[in-house]
């Protein structure tokens, strides 16, 4: 297929907006940054081997949280490794690291650095070290050295962007195809629910927190078949009894949420294993989450499905001209339930995904995730009138829609404003779509008056 620059645009030119407000968010929160945790162990670190002689004595101190914890201690492997003598490493509060001071004045123990976190660093106790402790040395304070950096494109809020997306992305995967075939699904959001709730209340069921693997996987492939089982039902809905698409699933997004708390008694369910959270939780090579892995191959295999098979053509040619597709020998109604079908399933994931994440189910997930959806595929290039739209330009639409709502909540802005941006970004895709379709000259010339 020859490569066309133009059609590209077309299609893919929303890349260009999610690069600009990635630029803009980056310059939003373009601030300076303190270090924490581990995180802040490796430019510590050399920034004492660099200091001080090897061999040289060092006490780190900090205090007795989590975060100070895998401070103290990765600071601690960084300096062994650079040859550096730790004589302790002191977790607690001032009076604890007083009596540690205490301890090795009295021995007569020569301190280099003290390597501490700036909390730390403002306690009293710092005051006239040497005055105080003269058996010590002169020991300097080492702290993690603050440094300018965007937020929105720090390692963790960007992991957190593309954690907060999955569900949303994949759910996203049958919509568009929906869409293209020229459906809508509303029920998409419940099924979320339903899924969970499904599989949450099997492995309850099944051995709760002592669940094994194999009930894991029979269970969330419940919560999957159970979806594509009321994607199915949408599908006869639409194509059977002629139903429009928007009030059969409408219909059916009732239905589901309905099942959900019937399943789930109206309540939640926690009687689940840790190694629930191995999908939704878990992370692989590189610090990659294991949901974003499983994102990125359903975008590729939809991909593939849409642009390399005849059915994904059939897909196209029946939400371009349902007419002249039937006329042609395509079996319509199969092509509509298969989208439909698939759109559940997916949702059936995303509700696992999600379940994953929170290591519990609930009737009430999902709540509008239908609206995210919609304008992940809509701003993605996705036409609704059918017979438009691009795998990979979802999954921009999506990252644009993840993009926006973190960038406006590290910039401050309140959640009433973010429902009001987010309807305009919609509404602003939609005009585009229509301008794409007719030109400016056409669009003007419908609003004027008829003749009399």
């Amino acid at each position: 297929m020859k490569f066309s620059l133009s059609r590209f645009f077309s299609d893919y030119g929303m890349a260009g907006v999610l690069v600009l407000l990635c630029l803009y968010y980056s310059w939003a929160t373009y601030t300076t940054l303190e270090p924490r945790g581990e995180a802040a162990a490796p430019d510590l670190a050399a920034q004492i081997a660099r200091s001080m002689p090897k061999g040289g004595n060092v006490l780190i101190i900090a205090r007795a949280d989590d975060e100070d914890a895998r401070f103290a201690a990765a600071v601690e492997t960084r300096l062994k490794e650079a040859g550096i003598h730790v004589v302790g490493k002191v977790l607690g509060d001032p009076r604890a690291a007083r009596q540690a001071l205490q301890k090795y004045d009295s021995e007569r123990v020569p301190i280099g650095r003290i390597a501490t976190t700036p909390e730390c660093a403002a306690w009293t106790i710092f005051d006239g070290l040497s005055e105080k402790y003269p058996n010590l040395g002169s020991p300097a304070l080492a702290i993690p050295r603050s440094y300018r950096w965007p937020t929105f494109l720090k390692k963790e809020n960007l992991l957190n962007v593309a954690n907060q997306i999955v569900v949303v992305a994949i759910l996203a995967i049958g919509m568009t195809l929906v869409i293209i075939a020229g459906g809508i699904d509303l029920s998409v959001g419940s099924l979320i629910a339903l899924s969970a709730v499904v599989m949450t209340s099997l492995i309850r069921d099944r051995g709760g927190i002592d669940a094994t693997t194999g009930t894991l996987i029979l269970a969330c492939s419940a919560g999957v078949g159970a979806c594509a089982f009321i994607g199915l039902f949408s599908g006869l809905v639409v194509t059977v009894f002629r139903v429009p698409p928007f009030i059969g699933t409408l219909a059916v997004m009732q239905v589901a949420s309905g099942l959900a708390f019937i399943i789930a008694r109206g309540g939640s369910i926690y009687e689940a294993p840790d190694s629930l959270a191995w999908l939704g939780r878990g992370v692989g090579w590189f610090g990659i989450p294991h949901a974003v892995v499983l994102m990125v191959a359903l975008y590729i295999a939809a991909h593939v499905l849409m642009s390399r098979t005849a059915l994904g053509r059939y897909i196209y040619a029946v939400g371009g001209n349902v007419e002249a597709t039937r006329l042609s020998g395509v079996r319509v109604g199969a092509v509509v339930v298969f989208v439909y079908v698939l759109s559940g399933a997916l949702a059936g994931l995303g509700g696992v995904v999600l379940a994953s994440q929170l290591k519990s189910g609930s009737p009430t997930y999902g709540l509008a995730y239908e609206l995210y959806v919609i304008a992940a595929v809509v701003v993605g290039g996705a036409s609704l009138s059918g017979g438009e739209g691009r795998i990979f330009g979802t999954l921009i639409g999506a990252l644009i829609i993840a993009v926006i709502q973190n960038g406006m909540n590290l910039t401050g802005v309140e959640s009433y404003t973010q429902k009001i941006v987010l309807g305009f970004v919609i509404l602003g895709a939609v005009l585009l779509d229509m301008l794409k379709r007719r030109n400016w000259r056409d669009l003007f010339a419908s609003m004027r008056p008829a003749p009399k």
